[in-house]
């Protein structure tokens, strides 16, 4: 096990006080670690926190040492919700005690935020223990999540299940936008994970989750291909799979559900082979995805179909403050 880093003085400033400069050896080490860590690349997401950085329009803080830029946080704010949308603080220094005070700065920037009445996060580089008393522990829930990988050459031939006969296969399309998010509320009723993102539980909110997936690289580059949709001989959808690019040579599930009429029909395990093969056919040499811990059910068949965790993280949430 590493030693703790000897704890220095520590100074919290906002962004718009570093430069690029500054923050640029932070940036290049998290570039790093998401390669070897996760398999994705960082690049496109750390080319937008310097754009915005650059111009002073992202709302975070850095944490210095010594005058030195060694972590730093940003968030957003949509509607009445504040998104944490990352944390790291370069390995040397990395300790809970260094997450928790960026934690506590960007905590408090978004409780004085006017009309924000609830705070998400989910910080995939956090180091420290992620299921410790957190600042504003009082109004924080934690959900731990596992991050699952699938490397392509080692998956099994996989075979068409009955679900292959008796439903039909199609790619996703942004006319079926409507219907997909129509899916993913039904789907996520009373399903932790419409805790952990409220997006997934109301249509409107299902609508701007499947925009931010196809429009923005949160969570790679949308790829068209491995997103599929899945449809009753009476042209009404039963499941939907979204898939992204993370890297050159690795793919991400972003979001796979299956209407509740269809569930247990092997529905969700043919979007999945179906997906799969099209990563592979596409040189990508292995598939990420992200699931609830508690969600046995599904980890079960992502375990069947050759996915292994490779880490766990958690996903926050702080209401009623």
């Amino acid at each position: 096990m590493a030693a703790a880093p000897e704890l220095h003085a520590a100074e919290i400033v906002d962004l718009s006080r570093v430069t690029v400069e500054d923050l640029e050896p932070v940036l290049e080490e998290e570039r790093i670690t998401w390669r070897s860590t996760l398999r994705w690349d960082f690049g496109s997401s750390a080319e937008l926190v310097r754009r915005f950085v650059r111009i002073q329009a992202l709302g975070g803080f850095a944490l210095l040492i010594g005058g030195r830029v060694v972590g730093y946080t940003y968030y957003v704010v949509e509607d009445r919700k504040g998104l944490i949308g990352d944390l790291y603080i370069l390995r040397e220094f990395a300790c809970s005690e260094y997450e928790d005070t960026l934690l506590s700065a960007v905590l408090e920037a978004l409780v004085l935020a006017p009309g924000v009445n609830r705070i998400e996060a989910q910080l995939m580089m956090m180091r420290g223990p992620f299921e410790r008393t957190l600042p504003l522990s009082t109004y924080s829930k934690i959900h731990p999540r596992l991050f699952m990988l699938a490397d392509l050459a080692d998956v099994p031939v996989l075979a068409e299940g009955k679900a292959a006969q008796d439903f039909r296969y199609r790619h996703w399309s942004e006319a079926r936008q409507e219907e997909s998010a129509a899916l993913i509320a039904a789907a996520y009723k009373g399903h932790v994970d419409a805790t952990i993102n409220d997006q997934y539980s109301s249509v409107s909110g299902a609508r701007r989750f499947i925009h931010n997936i196809v429009q923005y690289p949160g969570c790679g580059s949308f790829f068209l291909p491995a997103s599929l949709i899945a449809d009753r001989p009476d042209g009404g959808m039963a499941g939907v799979i979204l898939g992204s690019l993370v890297a050159g040579d690795t793919g991400h599930v972003t979001q796979v559900c299956v209407a509740p009429l269809h569930k247990g029909q092997g529905v969700g395990y043919e979007l999945m082979r179906r997906s799969l093969s099209v990563f592979a056919q596409n040189e990508c040499e292995r598939v990420s995805l992200t699931v609830t811990a508690g969600n046995t059910e599904a980890i079960e068949l992502y375990q069947r179909i050759g996915f292994r965790a490779t880490r766990r993280f958690a996903a926050y949430v702080w209401e009623g403050f």
